[in-house]
Parts: C-alpha cells; structure tokens; sequence
C-alpha cells in the first residue's frame, strides 16, 4: 500500500457540517436562479427586450443580476405567482365542468340512432319520429 487509503474517521465532523452547509446553499442558489427566470417570462408587463435585458443580466452576472432582480420586481413575484396560480385552477375548473356538461348529455348523433331503433321497431309513427327529430336537431 504505497498511498494515502481516506476512512470516514479521517473527515471532521465540522467538515461534513461545511460541505452538507454548501450542497444546501447551492441548491437554495439554483432555487432561486430558477424562480427567477421563470418569473421573468411569466411577466406580461415587461416587453420582449426588457425580458431579453434581466435576463441576460442574470445568466452573465448571475449574484449581482438576482440581487438587483429582487430589489427591483422582487416585490411582485408573489402576486404574478399567485396570478398564475388563479389562472390555473381556472382553467382547470373550466375544464372540469365542459368534461362533466359533456360526458351526461348523448350527441345527436346517438339520440338520432336510438330514435331511428324505436321507429324501426314500430314503437313509433313516422309524424312522430319526425317532430321528435325536429327537437334533436334544434
């Protein structure tokens, strides 16, 4: 054994604390990095050259860049946040009630079939069949 075999004995437990310290604070970075960016696009006030201009001042000088952002628009993130989020369950509720308007009410298509399989059985007159395909197709 002609070189240094590293144990976990041989790393200080201040060291483990330093390093799971820098892992939280560089994850807590690109957090904020990203938060950041995406609030960035998510603005519809700025225009597509002040959005191009923050943006390029996060990503060349990216610790001066988010410092700046937050001083400057850092006060309406939340809002624009919450904004989108309001949007969202709205569109999602909107969803919800044309799937579930849709899925209880047959098409026309399937009301004209059933009704041509009542008149073939002769459950029905041809008056009738036609007043009720009037209703149908109103």
């Amino acid at each position: 054994m002609d070189g240094y075999t590293y144990i976990a004995y041989d790393y200080p437990v201040l060291g483990a604390f330093w390093t799971m310290m820098w892992i939280f604070l560089w994850v807590m970075w690109l957090f904020l990095l990203f938060r950041i960016v995406f609030d960035i696009f998510r603005d519809d006030t700025m225009s597509g050259w002040a959005k191009a201009g923050w943006l390029l001042f996060v990503l060349v000088l990216p610790f001066l860049g988010c410092f700046v952002y937050l001083l400057a628009r850092g006060k309406d993130m939340g809002k624009r946040e919450i904004e989108q989020a309001r949007a969202q369950q709205k569109a999602f509720e909107s969803y919800i009630r044309e799937t579930a308007a849709g899925a209880g009410k047959p098409s026309e298509v399937e009301e004209l079939a059933k009704l041509s399989e009542i008149r073939a059985r002769g459950d029905l007159s041809d008056e009738e069949f036609q007043r009720a395909k009037e209703k149908i197709l109103r």
